[in-house]
């Protein structure tokens, strides 16, 4: 993926700095402090679309059977969750993005964000940036799930979704981070190429 995060972000408001560029600017800032790249691979952008979707689909689970995780509440009920399945999306850009899709056991779980045989994502960076964004309102960040949504999903589900993922994305900003980062930087460049040899043979000749 060669589009950067702030090209992602100046779609929105070209003329005047919006919530998403400043949310940018400091993922920038922190992806300097800890050493990673913004998009990419292992990007800061990757990991915190990952919290978004998984959070989000685990919200969404608990509106389909009613009841918190753990709860006693669903003892008894005829359907409990059952685990999750891999599976791998295509975002603008966060290129490919591995989650983990909640199931329930009785197979009538439809999730929403990421439909059954869903392989590409639209808008999902947006959401994420303006998750991070300081002084948007929970409307406004229902307004980007909605947009994703569709009128699917009720407007309770939208804020539970919304709720839970601040919470997540709150407690992964003050997170511990380690004391010491190691990292390694190998540059290397070889040539080779084949000479003569006053025999006549062709020898190989590196450089």
């Amino acid at each position: 993926m060669t589009e950067t995060l702030d090209d992602v972000s100046a779609r929105k408001m070209p003329a005047e700095e919006s919530a998403e560029q400043r949310a940018a600017a400091e993922l920038v800032r922190l992806a300097k402090e800890q050493g990673l790249s913004l998009t990419g691979p292992d990007g800061l952008l990757k990991q915190l679309t990952k919290t978004v979707l998984e959070s989000a689909l685990a919200e969404e689970m608990t509106e389909h059977l009613g009841y918190e995780k753990h709860d006693p509440a669903g003892a008894g009920t005829g359907n409990i969750r059952n685990g999750t399945r891999a599976k791998t999306v295509l975002t603008e850009a966060s290129g490919q993005v591995g989650i983990d899709v909640p199931r329930d056991r009785a197979g009538t779980f439809e999730p929403q964000i990421v439909k059954k045989r869903q392989r590409r994502l639209n808008g999902v960076d947006e959401v994420v940036l303006s998750l991070y964004a300081k002084g948007l309102t929970t409307g406004e960040i229902s307004a980007h799930f909605a947009e994703i949504y569709g009128a699917l999903v009720s407007r309770e589900t939208i804020s539970r979704i919304t709720d839970k993922v601040i919470e997540e994305m709150n407690d992964w900003a003050v997170r511990p981070l380690d004391e010491t980062y190691a990292a390694i930087f190998i540059d290397a460049m070889s040539r080779s190429a084949t000479v003569r040899s006053p025999t006549g043979r062709f020898m190989p000749r590196s450089g």
